[in-house]
């Protein structure tokens, strides 16, 4: 790797700047998987499921122009963020006292699977970045930029989780935003993006809201029923 071409150190600048600038939504799931699990667990879970989506989203920017260009796929992975925010939310306890908390594996499994979901589009930005490189260095600095990043996802996460533990609307607010990439996702899919152009003209904010609405709404309810056998 020649090191002083100034063509190396511009794209190593803008996939680090690419994926953290992207990784916002991320930082938030991993925040919020990692809330319900003891203080001692919580730092161990954010470090370890940051590095394992890092080291997943260079599994996929790989192959990220054939992952996103593969009919129905963004369908599927819009629904299973879907149940991600509303698990997430109904799991949400303002009462300190809850009778077994999720191990640490179990968060770790969530942030896996949300980010695997949310990444396919990010890491084609990321892809992006790396082009502008010579082509026998993308690989490499496509390697370093992103674990280079892990810090910073790791230090904003575990800020997200300590405004958390302060402002618990920000956990609606995050299962709402997860709503709201389903929905986004779901309306580019190939196999339905030209068709919903066609009639709604600009399709991805009706589906936006509906994503919103069904985490935020199904999410409350399970919350509650959970709340109501508890107490019974």
């Amino acid at each position: 790797m020649d090191l002083t071409s100034s063509a190396v150190w511009l794209a190593l600048g803008y996939i680090m700047f690419t994926n953290i600038l992207l990784s916002g939504d991320n930082a938030v799931v991993i925040a919020m998987a990692s809330r319900s699990l003891p203080k001692e667990q919580q730092r161990k879970a954010i470090f370890w499921g940051s590095a394992a989506a890092i080291c997943l989203r260079i599994v996929l920017t790989l192959v990220a122009v054939q992952l996103l260009s593969v009919p129905y796929l963004k369908m599927i992975g819009a629904l299973l963020l879907v149940y991600i925010g509303v698990q997430l939310m109904a799991d949400s306890e303002d009462d300190s006292d809850m009778d077994a908390p999720p191990s640490m594996f179990i968060a770790i499994r969530t942030i896996l699977i949300a980010d695997l979901v949310m990444s396919l589009d990010n890491v084609v930005a990321v892809a992006a970045a790396a082009d502008r490189a010579p082509e026998a260095m993308r690989i490499p600095l496509i390697l370093i930029g992103l674990a280079m990043s892990i810090p910073l996802i790791i230090f904003g996460s575990t800020l997200l989780l300590k405004v958390m533990e302060r402002f618990p609307i920000i956990i609606t607010l995050g299962a709402a935003l997860l709503g709201y990439l389903a929905g986004e996702m779901f309306a580019s899919d190939p196999a339905i993006h030209e068709t919903l152009q066609k009639s709604l003209g600009e399709p991805n904010v009706p589906f936006q809201i509906l994503g919103i609405f069904l985490v935020v709404i199904i999410g409350l309810w399970m919350k509650k029923k959970s709340a109501k056998k508890s107490e019974a």
